[in-house]
């Protein structure tokens, strides 16, 4: 199994309730119905406030890098992760766990 770890910094300036990143939460939340290759899905706004936050999580599973690749380039991942690059940076983690 392959952990993938997401995490979110909002742009400068931009809020949680702008309606670009309601709708790029909202279009992560569905992911986890839409995309096969997923066996664990969550995602979250984090609740901790210090000044090296990140704003928001995925926290994610998959078989092996094969089902991560087509998760990656899955279009529904595409959309919602395309969706973010107007108002957000992230790193993410993969490993085998």
């Amino acid at each position: 199994m392959i952990r993938h770890l997401v995490l979110f910094k909002l742009n400068d300036g931009v809020e949680r309730d702008d309606p670009r990143v309601v709708a790029g939460a909202e279009a992560f939340r569905e992911l986890g119905g839409k995309i096969p290759e997923l066996e664990f899905w969550e995602c979250a706004w984090n609740i901790t406030d210090r000044p090296i936050a990140y704003d928001f999580a995925i926290n994610s599973a998959v078989a092996d890098e094969d089902a991560l690749r087509r998760y990656v380039e899955h279009p529904e991942h595409q959309a919602a992760a395309g969706q973010w690059r107007a108002f957000a940076t992230w790193v993410i983690a993969d490993y085998p766990f």
